[in-house]
């Protein structure tokens, strides 16, 4: 298991504490949609309050590219955080200048200050030696609770980290505890279903699942583009063509370590995205010219709920279809009830992925649902998180 310096053990009472917290939530008309990660970041939030530090919250929102984009100010996040605490949230205007140390100084213990979204400065994102120096003689101490963004080498997660002691906050513990059983040896037969709709970001950690686990079952538009490249005609889905050499090699690797790739059978196919639109359940061969795969069909429903039934370790990434609507929604609904009933241990890689999760599978599922699908997949591929390395005791 990954060793960390701890938050519990860091001596922060009357010390500036800065806190990496990762708000990069769905907006929509000045309210939060999804609060996942805000609710994620409250037990450090409390501890610290609790132990009497003066909290300065550091986020990012979308990708303004060094820019100030009002739509992506931080303001609605602050409202919602001080309902949640209930308590005032300090917000600033900035992340950097005088203005803002000014307001870290006059603060006192106990309060809570949120920056505003650090990549509005170009200078996070390169890991800038002045910007980072800035940011970090705003505290004392530093503590990153972003999971989400361990994979990043920015000025706010790894920059800070090289002037300030740094901990893990809970978050990050909790994640890597859920996550540590599946890289040190998980139980067997260890599945992992992947979805979603973008090929090219699934390819890559397909290529280290086929090494690591028993069984893959691909869906969405990640399983369209695997059946075209192996020369199925797949109507108009949405095909990736800049990854199908990638195809071959993921089939390649599977091959060598015998894990076993299952694609769908048939789909739930439709002219177009739409509640209303006529669908048609088909074979994968059989699509109708012009139409899309939307969907996995029944058949492919019940061969993927065998393979979870028999698992003792499921990775689950990427949706199976356009579950957001309801004629398209089966599939992904069905595999989260499979998982949640299931007694495996199971991680779902967050995003969209949590959130039909936390809409299908119950409130009751056992199912450690991550906050970060890229960092959760980076963790399980092995690949090196610079964030959580300047964290190692």
């Amino acid at each position: 298991m990954v060793e960390l310096r701890k938050i519990q053990d860091a001596e922060v009472e009357g010390k500036t504490v800065l806190v990496r917290v990762d708000y990069n939530v769905p907006l929509r008309n000045g309210g939060v949609l999804d609060d996942r990660r805000i609710q994620a970041s409250l037990p450090t939030i409390r501890w610290l309050i609790e132990h009497n530090a003066k909290l300065v919250l550091i986020s990012h929102l979308g990708r303004p590219e060094g820019r100030v984009v009002e739509e992506l100010r931080l303001d609605p996040v602050s409202e919602y955080l001080e309902s949640l605490l209930e308590r005032p949230v300090g917000k600033l205007e900035d992340c950097v200048g005088d203005a803002v140390s000014n307001a870290v100084s006059e603060a006192k213990n106990g309060d809570v200050l949120l920056l505003e979204n650090v990549r509005f400065h170009r200078e996070e994102t390169t890991n800038e030696p002045a910007f980072t120096h800035e940011l970090a003689n705003l505290g004392d101490l530093f503590v990153n609770d972003a999971f989400a963004t361990m994979h990043r080498a920015h000025a706010s997660t790894v920059g800070i980290a090289d002037h300030l002691p740094s901990y893990a906050g809970f978050l990050v513990q909790a994640e890597i505890e859920a996550l540590s059983p599946l890289i040190r040896s998980p139980d067997r037969p260890y599945v992992a279903v992947v979805g979603g709709k973008k090929a090219q970001s699934k390819l890559g950690p397909l290529h280290d699942l086929a090494r690591q686990v028993d069984e893959i079952m691909i869906g969405g538009a990640v399983a369209m583009t695997f059946l075209h490249a192996m020369g199925i005609d797949v109507g108009a889905s949405v095909v990736d063509h800049k990854v199908l050499e990638d195809v071959g090699a993921v089939r390649r690797i599977a091959a060598q370590t015998e894990t076993i790739l299952h694609l769908p059978v048939d789909v739930v196919a439709a002219p177009e995205l739409s509640a209303e639109s006529e669908t048609l359940i088909c074979s994968v061969d059989e699509i109708p010219d012009g139409w899309h795969a939307f969907d996995i069909g029944p058949e492919t429903i019940h061969l993927f709920r065998e393979r979870i039934v028999q698992a003792k370790t499921i990775v689950w990434t990427g949706p199976m279809g356009a579950y957001e609507i309801e004629p398209f929604s089966n599939g992904t609904r069905m595999l989260a009830e499979a998982i949640a009933q299931s007694a495996a241990h199971g991680v779902i890689g967050g995003g969209e992925t949590g959130e039909a999760m936390e809409r299908f599978g119950g409130a009751e599922h056992a199912a450690y649902i991550s906050t970060g699908g890229g960092a959760c997949l980076a963790l399980l591929r092995g690949k090196t998180m610079p964030a959580l390395e300047a964290l190692r005791t």
